[in-house]
């Protein structure tokens, strides 16, 4: 064999083991998928960024998507990620009625689906990582009949339920939290129980308006499922010189910024902080190790704090932490947790 022709063999089978190292431990990286329903609210810019960090740093890539709260679209792209190969899913519907269907298409394929923020209803969920919603409307009413007792004196008023998407079982049991307070108290009169296609900001501005006319600017109390529906309340009760926690109560969910700011302001009276951070990074954790760990049961590797039937299985469930934020807390609260700065909350001094 001529030096140069050793050469040559040399150097193919260096290629040759370096492909096959690439294709031995670079095949082995699991991919996982994050689908949300949506980017519309600004906390899903929080999520989206929490998830991706947290996987990547556990050693996964991460493929992500969002639907536009479009249920078609959402179905065509989890097919896209089948496609792609990622060995788990983690979801949030956006027809929490529906989206089973795409459950079961994935357990076919030997694909975990977790579910994320909204629990899916007959669908055979592997996990299911959420903040109890029933206690956001909890502490959203609790917070309402404090306010009445200082503003009014007594707990006697109207008050306006303002809902998400008609048929999410987020949104109904946000409200039914909220709705478990009301029944509770006789004084308190629900003129307002209507639900919001796509939690339209502008819808539910709509609906303020209306209440306002109907009832002629005699409505108490707003609770809304989340922050971008209450920016509507506040916009209504805006332009009829109401924005002020002093004459009505104000409840959101998400703390999104501007929320955070009208809370400041006087505009809102009460914001619920689901924590986003430990709600991505847990659905992240638990991601991992499910693609990690193919052939055990999720129960088995991932400690949860409760089971939850959603009509076709026992759901293992893992629940964050939710914040009440008031005026008198944003300090300790939002500020001492890093989500806003001061400078952001109250603006430049």
């Amino acid at each position: 064999m001529t030096r140069k022709t050793f050469k040559i063999l040399f150097a193919v089978s260096v290629v040759f083991t370096l492909t096959l190292s690439h294709n031995t431990f670079g095949a082995d990286k699991p991919k996982v998928c994050f689908l949300l329903k949506t980017m519309q609210e600004e906390r899903y810019q929080r999520d989206k960024a929490d998830f991706t960090a947290k996987a990547e740093s556990l050693g996964t890539d991460v493929v992500f998507d969002s639907a536009n709260n479009d249920e078609q679209a959402q179905l065509s792209k989890f097919e896209n990620m089948l496609a792609k190969g990622c060995k788990v899913i983690v979801m949030q519907p956006v027809n929490t009625g529906t989206a089973g269907r795409m459950v079961k298409t994935a357990n076919e394929e030997g694909v975990k689906v977790v579910g994320y923020d909204s629990m899916l209803i007959n669908g055979p969920l592997d996990m299911m990582v959420m903040q109890d919603s029933w206690a956001v409307g909890k502490l959203q009413g609790e917070a309402m009949l404090d306010w009445f007792k200082k503003h009014k004196g007594k707990v006697e008023g109207n008050v306006a339920l303002i809902m998400g998407q008609p048929g999410d079982s987020n949104a109904a049991a946000m409200s039914s939290g909220a709705l478990d307070i009301i029944k509770q108290n006789p004084g308190l009169k629900l003129v307002v129980e209507q639900s919001h296609e796509g939690w339209s900001t502008d819808k539910a501005m709509a609906t303020t308006e209306n209440a306002l006319t109907k009832y002629k600017n005699q409505v108490d109390a707003f609770i809304c499922n989340n922050s971008g529906m209450a920016r509507g309340v506040v916009a209504a009760l805006d332009a009829q010189g109401l924005a002020n926690s002093d004459k009505v109560f104000v409840a959101g969910s998400d703390a999104d910024l501007a929320n955070i700011q009208y809370v400041a302001q006087g505009k809102q009276t009460v914001e619920i902080w689901k924590k986003v951070k430990p709600l991505a990074e847990t659905a992240a954790e638990i991601a991992v190790k499910l693609a990690q760990n193919p052939d055990k049961k999720p129960a088995d590797i991932i400690k949860v704090d409760k089971t939850v039937n959603n009509g076709a299985v026992d759901v293992p469930t893992v629940v964050t932490e939710i914040v009440s934020i008031t005026k008198d807390n944003l300090d300790s609260t939002v500020i001492a947790g890093g989500l806003y700065t001061k400078e952001q909350v109250y603006g430049k001094k």
